[in-house]
């Protein structure tokens, strides 16, 4: 297993006219949760669709799960990278057996396995097998976010790449998720990039701290670290009041 999750080295990216990133050099810890912080045009979320192929840089290099992105077999990368956005994206035509389950019919596996992953995904993720034969439209917007987390881990990926997976939801189901997601954490090796606009969700879920603005880095380090000893008047005011204090 790689060290390092993800290596970004002078990544440069504009987007029209504007500068999405800006000189960006990162090593991301494997099997550790970090957090990417920032305000709408921070560039956070490139970041994210960067790591995953989606976008490419002007300049600068990528190394993803100790492959370099530029010379890596995209498709193959992608089975061992899971990807849940805020808009969970479940195809609304198919039931959420089906939704979960897709990556793993995709890359060919049998009936039985996919039962098998099902039904550890449930239980990791504290959802019923009743609500399995329904549509998307039929469930919460917490039972929503859980089986897109769960078609996310289908196929047991090295990396779990998380792009304001949490953000549509209202405080008590938001707190049982964040729950639920520190829990599966520890239950599974995995490597976690969480893309999040709140310093207190940033605080509570994760062990590492990456705080964006206007495309620039303005500081990587643990949580501790970020919330005790802030680069600037930024990163100060953002993470005033912050505990970390995690359930």
């Amino acid at each position: 297993m790689p060290k390092l999750a993800v290596e970004l080295k002078n990544i440069r990216l504009t987007r029209g006219s504007v500068v999405a990133l800006d000189d960006v050099s990162l090593a991301l810890p494997a099997h550790r949760t970090v957090a990417i912080l920032g305000g709408s045009g921070s560039g956070k979320s490139s970041l994210i669709q960067l790591i995953i192929g989606l976008l490419e840089p002007d300049d600068g290099e990528i190394f993803v799960l100790g492959e370099p992105l530029n010379k890596t077999d995209i498709a193959s990368l992608r089975k061992r990278i899971g990807y849940a956005i805020q808009e969970v994206a479940l195809l609304p035509h198919l039931r959420v057996r089906d939704n979960i389950v897709l990556p793993a019919v995709l890359a060919g596996w049998p009936d039985e396995a996919c039962d098998a992953r099902l039904a550890e995904l449930l239980q990791l993720m504290h959802l019923s097998a009743d609500m399995l034969d329904r549509y998307p439209h039929e469930l919460s917007g917490g039972q929503q976010q859980r089986a897109g987390l769960c078609r996310a881990l289908m196929l047991r990926p090295e990396l779990l790449l998380l792009d304001e997976p949490f953000s549509g939801l209202d405080t008590v189901t938001r707190r049982s998720i964040h729950e639920q997601f520190l829990e599966m954490r520890a239950r599974i090796p995995i490597s976690i990039l969480l893309v999040t606009h709140d310093p207190e969700e940033a605080a509570r879920l994760a062990d590492f701290m990456v705080v964006m603005q206007t495309g620039k880095l303005q500081q990587f380090g643990t949580v501790s670290d970020v919330l005790a000893r802030p680069a600037n008047d930024f990163v100060a005011s953002l993470c005033a009041g912050i505990s970390g204090d995690r359930p």
